[in-house]
């Protein structure tokens, strides 16, 4: 929760609607959409300013007694309205089309980038904020690119061709609703810059309470296994009646601005038509210039109430906007070099640290790796052991590269990590991690997320190696069983044999297991064993573990504490130097015995 208002605090404030310029990337490749929309607006605009010219001709043609003149103005102002609604609906089409795209390739752009930051950025930003701004404030582009905008610039062109016309028809009638003018843009100037204000702060609360939800929603076993179902409800509630004040103050707002913009319209208008009817009786002006000079009146104010109403949306989309491209531009701390080097064919499995220091970014003042030194051999059996917090699962991430060490190198195979893509050695990489991840899938499909292209007879075969056939061909559907969001529907020790099989079907020439067999009862693990232990025999393996008994015939065991190696050997060698792998030894083994 704390944390949630930090970020709220410290986001920078939308200043200013030149936010809006960074969806101009967005709308570039659309080029004829958007000139097409524009003609059509302009079309709409025009024919709509022609209005009143048809009414004054048909009010002045009743006055004229002329028959055959006054049908020709009925058919001029019909064909004017057919116009009008072939443009408005060519608007429509070609302005809906056009924030459908570009919202679709912010939506796809956004998570691209997203999908692509390394967990450092996650540190900073929760999962549940960034869904909101790939849903609400794209939702809120979507109306203004697709309304918003296009009816804005028409009542624009209707406010700028309304007052050319008023002061053709009337200069004088057109003087007094100059005056006008200042008192109505004056409270949009003042209440827009609070308006836009509140409009971020809204939207920033709506995100905070997403982030909350989905925490609590995605960890409810716990919640509820914690009985913390109410301290939950309660900060949820918190969050939401915050955004809810936060959304009261904005509505109230933009409430005030409308009404004292409408007001003071339409008092001029009245002003307007009281002295204009003044005039009517005086000779001055003809019945049809006062009812085209009323109409374009109307025009005018409705453009501009219209305008101060469109206008808080704007301030909206214009926060929206700044939170999109503020995550776009987003630099991320790993990043893939310009000129990436390959890595060497075949892939033999070799893995190095050289000197790595490393803190994670949550954490700077806590050293995570200490001047860490290892190689691990091209095929050789690895275990890390010691106890938890020694930087043991810390060594698989940052072999991965989900981090880098703020000293000393990485290599694969002699490149160093920080010189290749992620991609190009993560291919050649296959993790099995403590917590396995489970997709909202069929058990076939979360098998082959290790290998897209393997067969279904690959899958199984992998199933059959991690000791998951069994229960697999057990379910409803077999391997085509749908196994719930994060697999609820199975059991720890079922994802975690699942999470195996993935790792084996990727057939990369290294492995890295992190408690790959915490979850498993003895007889699976007893399996499970097996199967790695023969997969371990032709690829590099590196396997963090607290059960000792797991890791006894590993190559090599590195022991670490508080963040380096205290310790290396075989298990045998280690229980001999009556050292910290000796005291876990006697911990674990109910004999007292390695």
């Amino acid at each position: 929760m704390a944390r949630n208002t930090t970020i709220l605090e410290e986001r920078e404030k939308s200043k200013k609607m030149g936010a809006l310029r960074g969806l101009v990337p967005f709308l570039a490749p659309y080029r004829r959409l958007v000139i097409g929309a524009i003609l059509a607006l302009i079309l709409t605009a025009c024919v709509s300013l022609a209005l009143p010219l048809a009414v004054r001709r048909v009010v002045d043609g009743f006055a004229a007694d002329n028959a055959s003149l006054l049908d020709q103005y009925f058919f001029a102002a019909l064909m004017i309205a057919m116009l009008l609604a072939l443009g408005t609906g060519a608007r429509y089409y070609l302005v809906t089309r056009l924030g459908e795209r570009v919202v679709a390739d912010i939506r796809k752009a956004l998570f691209d980038k997203v999908m692509g930051m390394s967990p450092a950025f996650f540190e900073r930003l929760m999962t549940g904020e960034v869904l909101s701004r790939l849903t609400t404030d794209t939702t809120l582009i979507l109306s203004v690119i697709g309304s918003s905008v296009s009816i804005a610039l028409r009542n624009l062109l209707i406010f700028l061709g309304g007052m050319v016309a008023l002061l053709l028809t009337s200069a004088k009638l057109t003087g007094l609703v100059l005056l006008i003018v200042p008192a109505v843009i004056i409270p949009i100037i003042v209440l827009g810059r609070r308006l836009r204000v509140l409009s971020r702060e809204n939207q920033d609360l709506i995100a905070t309470s997403s982030g909350n939800a989905s925490e609590a929603l995605l960890s409810v076993q716990a919640v509820q296994a914690f009985t913390h179902e109410d301290p939950s409800r309660a900060a949820f509630a918190d969050l939401t009646e915050q955004s809810f004040v936060s959304a009261q103050k904005r509505i109230g707002t933009r409430a005030l601005m409308t009404v004292i913009v409408i007001f003071l319209i339409f008092t001029g208008v009245v002003c307007v038509l009281w002295i204009g009817a003044r005039d009517v009786r005086a000779g001055a002006m003809s019945p049809g210039e006062l009812v085209q000079f009323l109409i374009y009146s109307v025009m005018v104010a409705g453009a501009v109430g219209a305008l101060s109403e469109i206008w808080g949306e704007l301030q909206r989309a214009a926060g929206a906007t700044e939170r999109l491209v503020e995550l776009l531009v987003t630099t991320d701390s790993v990043k893939d070099p310009v000129s990436p080097v390959a890595l060497p064919r075949p892939v033999k499995g070799e893995i190095s640290f050289d000197a790595v220091h490393f803190q994670y970014p949550a954490r700077p003042e806590t050293s995570a790796l200490d001047g860490i030194d290892l190689t691990v051999a091209p095929g050789e059996t690895v275990a890390l052991v010691g106890p938890s917090g020694a930087g043991k699962t810390t060594i698989l991430q940052l072999i991965l590269r989900f981090y880098d060490p703020q000293k000393g190198r990485i290599t694969f195979d002699g490149v160093n990590l920080q010189d290749m893509t992620r991609s190009e050695f993560r291919r050649a990489i296959a993790l099995v991690p403590q917590d396995p991840v489970i997709f909202g899938a069929t058990a076939r499909e979360n098998i082959r997320f290790g290998r897209p292209e393997a067969t279904d007879a690959e899958i199984e075969a992998a199933a059959k190696a991690a000791a998951a056939h069994d229960f697999l061909t057990a379910l409803p559907q077999g391997y085509d069983t749908y196994v719930g969001e994060r697999g609820v529907m199975l059991s720890g020790g079922q994802k975690q044999r699942i999470a195996i099989a993935r790792a084996i079907l990727r057939d990369a020439p290294v492995l890295l297991l992190d408690e790959a067999t915490s979850a498993l009862d003895a007889e699976s693990e007893r399996l499970v064993q097996a199967a790695v232990d023969e997969l371990s025999k032709t690829r590099t393996t590196i396997v963090v573990a607290h059960r000792l008994a797991t890791v006894k015939k590993a190559d090599r065991i590195v022991v670490f504490d508080a963040g380096r190696i205290v310790a290396t050997g075989t298990h045998d060698e280690l229980v001999q130097q009556d050292g910290l792998y000796a005291r876990l030894a006697r911990l674990q083994f109910t004999d007292g015995q390695a």
